[in-house]
Order: structure tokens, then C-alpha cells, then sequence
């Protein structure tokens, strides 16, 4: 992944509105969770994340492997079931 095309996708995912929870996958497989907008800060294709708990993550553009974005089944539920 190229640091133009990271930072591209990283800001429309923090821009979406509502903003939904995406997932950073790194090269060795971890997988980060960003759950907040405003818990991320991004400069010159390196990332500071801070999640849950105040436990910090770090990482770049060349240790991203995929950015992946929540389904609206994962965010709302299987769609198929009906509610309980």
C-alpha cells in the first residue's frame, strides 16, 4: 500500500458520517480495531491509535497490509434473523 492511497482511505473512513468502525490489518496479521474517529492522528503515513483502555498502537503505511471496513450485517446484526 502506497502512503497516498493509506492516508486516502484512512481520512474517507474517519470522514464517513455516521462513522463506522473499520479494521486495520498489519502485515503480521494483527488486526486493530478503530472504534472512534477522534482516537486516531495520522501525519506522514505513520498512525497513533489510542484504543480501549488508553492502550496505544502505532504503525505506518508500509506495515498495513488491508484496510477493511465493517459490513452493515457486523454493525446492525445478521439481517436475516429476525430481532429477539
Amino acid at each position: 500500500m502506497t502512503q497516498e492511497n493509506f492516508e486516502a482511505v484512512v481520512r474517507a473512513h474517519l470522514e464517513m458520517r455516521p462513522f463506522r468502525v473499520f479494521t486495520v490489518e498489519l502485515n503480521t496479521g494483527k488486526r486493530i480495531e478503530i472504534d472512534h474517529p477522534q482516537a486516531l492522528a495520522t501525519k506522514d503515513g505513520v498512525v497513533a491509535f489510542i484504543g480501549p483502555g488508553g492502550y496505544p498502537h502505532w504503525f505506518d503505511f508500509t506495515s498495513v497490509h488491508q484496510i477493511l471496513s465493517a459490513s452493515m450485517s457486523d454493525l446492525s446484526g445478521d439481517p436475516d434473523k429476525p430481532a429477539a
